[in-house]
């Protein structure tokens, strides 16, 4: 590994700081189309609002560029490229074909080709490597590849970059070596070589499609317990006790972020090619998928107590991020159900700090002086302090809590109508 030049292609929020920590170690050139963003980073811009992030790009001696020379001159070349999905839920493998063909086209013998992109079984041995191969070049012979699903979770200020643990599954074993040379030196943490390809990215998938699982089967046994008058935040805590047998999930508005929602589908995809049919993560999409709507059918209920409509009404909505403390978007549930109220006529009023470019309001106070409504769909911590007292001064009538993190015993207390998730309405 000494002296060896590596290429990361795909600076988002996961090739960016994998290219600014391996430029600690490698002289490291990160490679993306995205003219605006090679920009921002030469002019010592970090374009990710992450803290770790942010760390990592100030600590870096990273080098940017949108010249494609730069993936001939590198000895390891990463993949960190999107693999989203279309409106129809079907994989997009365009941005990683484009990528694969990008490195086909300036290949050259010995170098390491390392995907940490999030693929179904089987993509780099069927989609990847014949691109690759195009070259002329043979894959394990004049030229190696390896993948390493990526292991980011936004911010998370305990488990970063450097400290979780990899995976590697390389297509032959000097491969597979070249890939635990590069990681080891890079991430102290373990790294785990598993017995192939196929393998690596079947970890990858199952640990998404596990949450994925798990979250449907919060949300609907939060829907049952709206139903049954069961308070699920309370039988949760109860539950999470026991100390075995029992891993605690929460119900929400849905799921977002670009790997809980979308990896699922990767799997359910393939299999179908292979004529297996996968009922339960199929169904867990659903259940996940319809939790936007039931946050708006809770708001329409809720107003309907009140003898009011949703059309016309002032709502204000706390957060638009799929996670707390980003300023992610991506896949959030929140875009959903603030599309949802504004076609039955809200007039919305917006706040997220993290999300600012599309909040119409700067401030809780603000929010809450100009609705009549609340919305909760974020839990950032600027949330958690909210001066309740407010709510009552600002003559808010109803609190619709989707991640169930405010003091719904207070807001009731001020004759506000209070309604959470699975709280037992």
């Amino acid at each position: 590994m000494e002296n060896k030049k590596v290429c990361v292609i795909g600076l988002g929020y996961v090739g960016l700081p994998l290219a600014c920590l391996s430029s600690k170690y490698f002289q490291t050139i990160g490679y993306d189309i995205d003219f605006e963003k090679i920009a921002k980073i030469n002019n010592g811009f970090c374009p990710i609002n992450d803290a770790y992030t942010k760390k990592l790009f100030s600590e870096s001696s990273l080098k940017v560029s949108n010249d494609v020379s730069c993936v001939s001159m590198s000895d390891i070349v990463v993949v960190c490229v999107p693999t989203p999905i279309d409106e129809n839920y079907f994989p997009n493998l365009g941005p990683l074909k484009s990528a694969s063909r990008l490195v086909r086209d300036n290949l050259r013998d010995g170098q390491l080709i390392i995907i940490e992109s999030t693929i179904y079984p089987g993509t780099t041995q069927e989609v990847v490597i014949p691109i690759l191969e195009e070259s002329g070049k043979r894959a394990g012979v004049d030229f190696f590849v390896a993948y390493c699903p990526e292991r980011i979770d936004p911010g998370n200020c305990r488990w970063n970059l450097q400290n979780i643990a990899r995976v590697l599954g390389g297509i032959n074993e000097e491969s597979l070596e070249l890939a635990y040379g590069f990681y080891s030196k890079i991430i102290d943490a373990q790294i785990k070589k598993l017995k192939c390809l196929k393998s690596a990215e079947a970890v990858k998938i199952l640990e998404n499609t596990f949450r994925d699982v798990n979250i449907a089967f919060i949300n609907e046994m939060a829907k049952s317990f709206d139903v049954l008058g069961i308070d699920l935040k309370e039988v949760i805590d109860g539950a999470k006790t026991k100390p075995f047998g029992f891993m605690p999930f929460y119900p929400g508005p849905g799921v977002g972020g670009h790997c809980i929602p979308v990896d699922p589908y990767y799997l359910i995809e393939r299999a179908k090619k292979e004529g297996f049919n996968h009922q339960f993560l199929d169904l867990a999409r659903k259940i996940n998928l319809s939790m936007p709507q039931y946050v708006v059918k809770l708001v329409q209920n809720g107003l309907n107590d009140l003898c009011c409509s949703v059309r016309g009404t002032s709502i204000g909505v706390l957060g638009l991020a799929y996670k707390s403390g980003i300023e992610d978007v991506r896949e959030s549930p929140a875009l959903k159900v603030c599309s949802s109220l504004r076609k039955l006529g809200a007039d919305l009023k917006i706040y997220d700090p993290y999300v600012l470019s599309l909040s119409n309001c700067r401030s809780v106070d603000e929010l809450l002086t100009s609705c009549d409504v609340v919305v909760v769909l974020t839990n950032h911590k600027e949330f958690l302090d909210v001066d309740y007292d407010l709510f009552k001064r600002c003559d808010v009538k109803l609190v619709v809590d989707s991640k169930n993190c405010l003091d719904g015993d207070k807001i009731t207390s001020m004759g506000i109508r209070y309604v959470g998730i699975g709280r037992g309405r």
